[in-house]
């Protein structure tokens, strides 16, 4: 098995047994079971606490689409250059939009994008909050609103972010290995 993270990966035996079933019902919805579910797998509570928080800002209904969030997640994790989200979210924008093309676009530079008013703020709030947190101003939040975004879309919104930098970060600094079936996923 290729190496998935510059630390022990615990293997089915080993795991704990709520991420064993993770493990299970990842592998039953995808073909395959996510590196990073493995990965982070080590710290079995830490990873379940992890995974609800993620699950239920990424994959739930929400007051931004799941378009948007996947959009959020790659412009975080580009301008992270966090290799595991980039091509993992990549390939779930890939889907979302129906459009590779484009999602491969908003991936390597969202502003060669065509993006419309509402999603140009959208990558452009995400990758200030990211590269510059210490700038953020009320400002901000008023361009957010300019473009049709609520209070309860913003808060959405910063809490994708701010997950997305964390996951980046975790990813990056333990090298994790994005599977191999991402690359090829809905191209």
């Amino acid at each position: 098995m290729t190496e998935i993270s510059w630390l022990a990966v615990p293997d089915d035996a080993s795991a704990h047994e709520g991420v064993r079933k993770l493990w299970q019902k990842a592998g039953a919805n995808l073909g395959f079971v996510p590196n990073v579910f493995r990965a982070q797998a080590l710290n079995g509570e830490q990873f379940l606490a992890w995974w609800a928080y993620f699950n239920l800002l990424v994959n739930k209904d929400g007051f931004l689409s799941p378009a948007d969030r996947e959009m959020l997640a790659v412009v975080v994790s580009g301008a992270n250059r966090c290799v595991y989200c980039e091509v993992s979210h990549g390939a779930a924008l890939r889907g979302l939009l129906d459009d590779p093309t484009r999602a491969d676009v908003i991936a390597v530079n969202w502003r060669h994008a065509r993006l419309g008013e509402r999603e140009t703020a959208m990558c452009a709030y995400a990758e200030k909050l990211t590269l510059n947190p210490a700038d953020m101003t009320p400002a901000d939040l008023g361009t957010l609103r300019t473009v049709g975004l609520d209070d309860h879309q913003i808060l959405e919104l910063v809490q994708v972010v701010g997950m997305f930098n964390l996951t980046n970060r975790v990813s990056s600094a333990l090298g994790f290995v994005p599977n191999a079936e991402y690359h090829a996923q809905h191209r």
